[in-house]
């Protein structure tokens, strides 16, 4: 079988109809309304559709005797059996095809290089060939044009051999010329090494380092401060995927414009020449204060009754801490929280992550809907991140559009420790910030500790402290949110300990094969894992009430109100062109999170809400486990539609679940796009339209048990036009407000939960 095919999963139904094409999908959309079909079925690729040849057609073979002749070996009396070894004597029948059979065969190769049995016995009977003919000129035509490719590729290689050697030459002769920087004499080849330039070069830069952050400490302690430079160059960032981590958004520095929210983000214009120096300061403070609040034990942090939680002490943090600024009014109420973990990432990708805005609003997209760093003030010393300062923004989420997101402008601060402990803090600046605008969220001291653990784990101790105003909280939501855990220190390390875990399996080579329907192919399970990641980030960064979406609330729809919003989709080769509307409510459900998630992420139960499937039965084809929590993992569905004139459709659905949220977010795919992707290409080129579903617990019950209710949030994205400058309709609007509706009416009865 192929690299990079998928495996069909166990009792599927063969795809592959009576005419050899792949029967049954439609419309790459299944939340498209009034599109045509995306994609055809005889431009589909086979999955995996293995030949077999009956008992007949082999004794029918071997009476026969016979080889395949073609351009690729037909015309070759020495290929095929290779039954000129036998040294018996044996009369041998060839076989020449005729310039027609070999025209249609060649016609058809380019279409299918591998045809099926079915195809094989047609394409034998049109030609007037046996079929193990046909399968002997397609196996010849095959080994013909990998040899011609691995041909092409030696004459590549050998050219560039010849070019390296040509460059050794030219750095040989260079190294003879050399002089000694010392006293400008000829120098002898190896007396200054290659290696011991970049190690001067690196000694005098870590010598300017050391002077500037000894300025900055003379500054903090009260002495003298000369002109330090600050720099504001970026962080040289790697590529997310150096550490498995995908990224979204084209411009570094800069996450979560799925929307076009980037232009809030750049109206806050970085510090001012004469505020940095006090920035530093802050941040020194804040690191101080963060260290304490993580290893102090009570008074601060009290033993709540059950003993599964602290409770903060807001009083003994106020004499602990005597210089704390007062709270912005008597509106904002205090939130703390703290939370350790154990995760399965080591220390130094840890921090990388978390000092990288693309990489850390990447980890974090259910709580982070945009981020952007406004100035880089240090970029650390000795190569890595310890000293690193940057002036960042950020807009924090919760996944429903009843709930306000939290802008914050703040420095973050990293530091290693004496003990080698690392640190990462941010602070707010506020009052810095250029014509401060109305907030209702400032972030005191926050972040983490982060402790090498043996075989690449890391502990991980998150304080999260903010002064926040909930008045626009809506009533559903307001007992999460009070609760600390809705922005809490809890989500931010339950989401980091599942996304370590999402890490651990892409980067995992040692998958077993004796599953039906795992994907083992190396490239093309990070290839899968990607094209899931920036589905799940489209989702998380458009269900939110963000400031730079315009929320519309349709009325007359009950209790559960819908909200619609409308963008253009416009030369984005990850969305289709034109018109989306996006949909979105969220409700209350008697039932525990756990229940819910397993319930939607079922797909023997998705007939059962799932409009689209009108009925119709879905089978898991292929998935990727992303933990140890079995619902934490990306599938690859297929819809077969009860009614038979309705075409099949394939969908990308991912689902995750930790203590704090679930998510379980779909979209469909093209076919033909799928086996590229699954192949190892890149997915950034595959158009999505992500819906889905986001499970909080309501603040009743937070534990394992599972107690307490659900807050569900059903979103859709649907393609209403696929001309940008279209005008919304609105039947369609009315088209989509009844989808969503209907989709909560089943939900609520399939868990017994009908409130109407």
């Amino acid at each position: 079988m192929p690299a990079g095919l998928m495996i069909p999963a166990r009792n599927m139904p063969s795809m592959i109809g009576s005419n050899g094409n792949i029967s049954g999908f439609g419309s790459s959309s299944g939340l498209t309304l009034g599109q045509p079909n995306l994609m055809e079925a005889g431009h589909l690729h086979p999955l995996d559709m293995a030949p077999n040849t009956s008992e007949s057609d082999i004794a029918r073979i071997r009476e026969d005797d016979f080889d395949s002749a073609t351009k690729s070996g037909s015309d070759n009396p020495e290929g095929g059996s290779g039954d000129d070894q036998d040294p018996r004597p044996k009369k041998k029948r060839y076989h020449r095809h005729t310039q027609h059979q070999i025209q249609e065969m060649e016609a058809f190769f380019k279409e299918c290089p591998h045809p099926d049995d079915k195809q094989r016995k047609e394409l034998s009977r049109e030609l007037g060939l046996e079929p193990l003919q046909v399968k002997f000129w397609f196996q010849n035509k095959r080994t013909q044009m990998k040899t011609q490719h691995e041909r092409h590729e030696n004459t590549q290689l050998r050219n560039e051999n010849e070019k390296l050697r040509a460059d050794n030459m030219r750095y040989r002769e260079a190294l003879g010329s050399a002089s000694c920087p010392n006293c400008g004499g000829p120098t002898a080849i190896g007396e200054m090494s290659f290696d011991e330039h970049h190690l001067r070069l690196e000694n005098a830069r870590l010598r300017e380092e050391i002077d500037r952050i000894s300025a900055i400490a003379a500054k903090y302690v009260g002495k003298p401060v000369g002109n330090y430079p600050l720099l504001s160059s970026p962080v040289p960032s790697r590529s997310p995927l150096d550490l498995g981590v995908g990224s979204f958004g084209g411009q570094p520095g800069m996450a979560g414009e799925m929307y076009g929210g980037g232009d809030l983000l750049r109206s806050i214009s970085g510090p001012n020449e004469a505020d940095k120096p006090l920035i530093i300061e802050i941040a020194v403070a804040a690191m101080e204060e963060l260290i304490r609040m993580a290893q102090m034990g009570e008074p601060l942090w009290m033993t709540s009754l059950d003993g599964n939680t602290t409770v903060f002490n807001e009083d003994e943090y106020i004499r602990t801490f005597p210089r704390v600024a007062p709270k912005p009014s008597n509106h904002f109420k205090c939130e703390a929280s703290r939370e350790s973990a154990v995760v399965i990432m080591n220390h130094i990708n840890l921090v990388e992550i978390l000092m990288d805005v693309n990489q850390w609003s990447t980890v974090f997209s259910g709580i982070v809907s945009r981020a952007m760093t406004l100035e880089v003030l240090s970029t650390g010393v000795a190569g890595n991140y310890n000293g690193a300062l940057q002036v960042m923004t950020a807009e924090f989420q919760v996944p429903s559009p009843l709930v306000p997101t939290r802008e914050s402008y703040y420095v973050r601060y990293c530091k290693q420790h004496i003990d080698g402990t690392w640190a990462v803090v941010d602070v707010s600046l506020d009052t810095l910030r250029p014509n401060p605008a109305p907030r209702s969220c400032q972030r005191r001291p926050s972040g983490c500790l982060i402790q090498e653990m043996p075989n690449g784990y890391s502990k991980v101790t998150w304080v999260e402290h903010v002064d926040v105003d909930e008045r626009g909280v809506h009533n559903l939501y307001k007992q999460l949110v009070n609760s600390g855990n809705a922005f809490g220190a809890k989500r931010w390390v339950a989401t980091l300990d599942r996304q370590c875990e999402r890490l651990a399996s892409a980067l995992a080579s040692n998958i077993p094969t004796g599953d039906v329907g795992v994907i083992t192919n190396q490239e093309g399970r990070k290839s899968m894992l990607k094209l899931a990641e920036r589905m799940v980030i489209s989702f998380c960064a458009g269900v939110s009430a963000s400031t730079t979406h315009t929320w519309t609330t349709l009325s007359g729809t009950g209790a559960d109100d819908v909200r619609v919003m409308t963008r253009k989709s416009v030369d984005d080769p990850g969305r289709p062109p034109g018109i989306v509307l996006s949909a979105a409510t969220s409700f209350w459900l008697p039932v525990p999170p756990k229940r819910v998630f397993e319930f939607l992420r079922d797909e023997n139960s998705r007939n059962e809400w799932d409009i689209l499937s009108n009925g119709g039965i879905v089978q898991e084809m292929a998935h990727i486990a992303n933990g140890r929590d079995t619902g934490n993992c990306v599938s690859l569905l297929r819809v077969n539609s009860a009614n038979s004139s309705q075409s099949n459709m394939l969908i990308l659905q991912e689902s995750c679940t930790d203590q704090t949220a679930s998510f379980v977010i779909y979209a469909p795919v093209d076919i033909v796009a799928m086996n590229v992707v699954l192949n190892g290409s890149d997915p950034d080129y595959v158009a999505l339209l992500p819906s889905g579903f986001a499970i909080l617990p309501d603040g009743g019950g937070m534990g394992d048990s599972g107690s307490g209710g659900s807050l569900l949030t059903v979103a859709f994205q649907i393609l209403v036009d696929s001309v940008p400058t279209a005008k919304l309709s609105l039947g369609s609007v009315a088209t989509v407000n009844n989808l969503i509706a209907c989709t909560v009416e089943r939900i609520k009865a399939a868990l017994s939960c009908d409130t109407a």
